[in-house]
C-alpha cells in the first residue's frame, strides 16, 4: 500500500507540474505581440440556437457590440415555437444598427442537429468569411478583429479560440463546471498549442466560404458527433493550418445541479475518449488533487501524504489564480475567481466522470440519443491519410453548445 501511495503522490506531482506548465503557456499567450491590423473583410457570424438558455441574450449581445466595420449576425432555429426567437427579436430592437437575420427552418439533414441548423442558415449569410460560434459564447469587442487578423496569415484555413467558463448562477454545479473549463481545459489547450498541435476548439470556428466548400460543406459534418474535430481534420488535409486567435472568449455554464453537470461532462468525456483513447487515458494526470487524496487514503493518513496533499492544493490554487490574472479573465468578465476550496471536489468529480466514460458509448443531448461508436465508424471510414487527431479540448456535438 505504501508503494501505491507513493505512486499516486508521484502522479499528483506530475499533474501539478502540468498545471504550472499551463500557467506558463498562458503567460506566453498573454505576452505575445498582437498581430498587425490587416484587412477587415465583411464577416457573417452564424449562431445556431435552441431554446432560451441562461445568459443567451448577453452572449448574443456581445456580438452586436463588436468593434468591427462590417459584419452580419445570422441566428437560426428549427422550431417556429422556439423561445430563442423572442430573444433575437429583442436584440433586433436593441441594436437597430446591427445587421441581424433570423432563419426559422424545420428541415433536418442528419444526426447532428447543430450542423443541420447551420445548413439551413448558410443561404442567409451575406459574406464570404464565416464565423461559426456557439450560442453561449461571450466575446470581447475585439473578437472579430482578432479572428480576421489570424485568418489573414498565409496558409490559414481555420481559426479557433480558447475559452473560459462563465457560471450563469451561484450554484455549486455552475462553479465546478466553470472552473473545469477555465482552469483545466483552457491551460491544457494552450499547452497543446505550444507543443505544436492544431486542435479545432468548437466554440468558435472561422473560415472562408471557399474553404468550407472545398472540404464538402456542412454536409461533410452532419453525420458526425464531433463536428469540430472533423472540420479541423478536413481543413488540415487540404494543406491549410488551424490557427489560434489572440483572444479569449467565455462560454456559459448553465447547470444548477450536480446531476446535470455530470451528464454534460460525461458527453464531452465519451466523445473525446472515442476520438483519442490513448491521450484521453493520459489526461488523468490533469487532476492532481484526486491523486494526492488517493495517496492519503492508501498511506493511512501518513503525515508525508497529508503534507503532499496540502502542497498540491496550494500549487493548484496558485496556478489557477495566476492564469486568470495573467489573462485578465475576471477583470474582463469572462470568468469568476477560481473557487480554491472546491478544487479537491472538482478533481474528484473529474475522476468520477472519467470512470463513467468507459461504461458506455451512449450520449444524450436535449433528448437526442447518439453513440460515439457510430461517429468513429464514419470517422475511420473517411480518415485515410488524416492528420493526427486532437488530444485536448471539449468536443462540440449535436447542438448549439459545447
Amino acid at each position: 500500500m505504501t508503494w501505491l501511495a507513493v505512486t499516486a503522490e508521484a502522479i499528483a506531482a506530475a499533474g501539478l507540474a502540468q498545471a504550472a506548465a499551463g500557467w506558463w503557456t498562458a503567460r506566453r499567450f498573454a505576452a505575445a505581440a498582437p498581430l498587425p491590423g490587416g484587412p477587415r473583410p465583411p464577416m457573417t457570424v452564424l449562431k445556431p440556437l435552441h431554446g432560451d438558455e441562461p445568459m443567451l441574450e448577453a452572449a448574443l449581445a456581445s456580438i452586436c457590440t463588436q468593434d468591427y466595420p462590417c459584419y452580419q449576425l445570422v441566428c437560426g432555429v428549427q422550431d417556429p415555437a422556439d423561445p430563442a426567437i423572442a430573444v433575437v427579436r429583442r436584440l433586433q430592437a436593441r441594436f437597430p444598427g446591427c445587421d441581424i437575420a433570423l432563419v426559422i427552418d424545420r428541415a433536418q439533414h442528419g444526426e447532428n442537429r447543430k450542423i443541420g441548423n447551420l445548413m439551413n442558415m448558410l443561404p442567409a449569410a451575406r459574406y464570404d468569411v464565416l464565423v461559426i460560434a456557439d450560442s453561449d459564447v461571450h466575446a470581447l469587442p475585439d473578437y472579430l478583429a482578432c479572428l480576421a487578423d489570424t485568418l489573414a496569415l498565409p496558409g490559414s484555413g481555420l481559426v479557433t479560440t480558447v475559452y473560459s467558463g462563465l457560471p450563469a448562477n451561484r450554484s455549486l454545479a455552475a462553479r465546478l463546471g466553470a472552473t473545469a473549463i477555465t482552469h483545466t481545459f483552457l491551460p491544457g489547450a494552450l499547452l497543446a498549442r505550444a507543443l505544436g498541435r492544431q486542435d479545432c476548439l468548437g466554440a468558435t470556428m472561422a473560415l472562408r466560404r471557399q474553404t468550407l466548400a472545398a472540404i464538402g460543406g456542412f454536409a461533410a459534418l452532419v453525420q458526425h458527433l464531433a463536428d469540430d474535430n472533423v472540420l479541423g481534420r478536413l481543413v488540415r488535409e487540404h494543406g491549410l493550418a488551424v490557427r489560434l486567435a489572440h483572444t479569449v472568449c467565455a462560454t456559459t455554464v448553465p447547470e444548477t445541479g450536480l446531476s446535470s453537470l455530470f451528464q454534460h461532462e460525461l458527453r464531452w468525456a465519451r466523445t473525446i475518449q472515442a476520438l483519442v483513447p490513448a491521450e484521453y487515458a493520459a489526461s488523468l494526470i490533469q487532476h492532481p488533487l484526486a491523486w494526492a487524496a488517493l495517496a492519503v487514503l492508501l498511506s493511512g493518513g501518513a503525515p508525508w501524504a497529508l503534507a503532499g496533499f496540502s502542497l498540491v492544493w496550494a500549487g493548484r490554487a496558485a496556478a489557477a489564480r495566476g492564469l486568470q490574472a495573467r489573462l485578465g479573465l475576471v477583470r474582463c468578465g469572462l470568468a469568476t475567481p477560481a473557487p480554491i476550496w472546491l478544487l479537491p471536489l472538482r478533481d474528484l468529480l473529474s475522476m468520477a466522470v472519467f470512470a463513467a466514460s468507459y461504461v458506455s458509448d451512449r450520449v444524450e443531448w436535449r433528448g437526442q440519443v447518439l453513440h460515439t461508436a457510430l461517429d468513429m465508424a464514419e470517422y475511420d471510414a473517411t480518415s485515410e491519410g488524416a492528420a493526427p487527431r486532437p488530444a485536448t479540448g471539449y468536443a462540440t456535438f449535436g447542438g448549439s453548445n459545447r
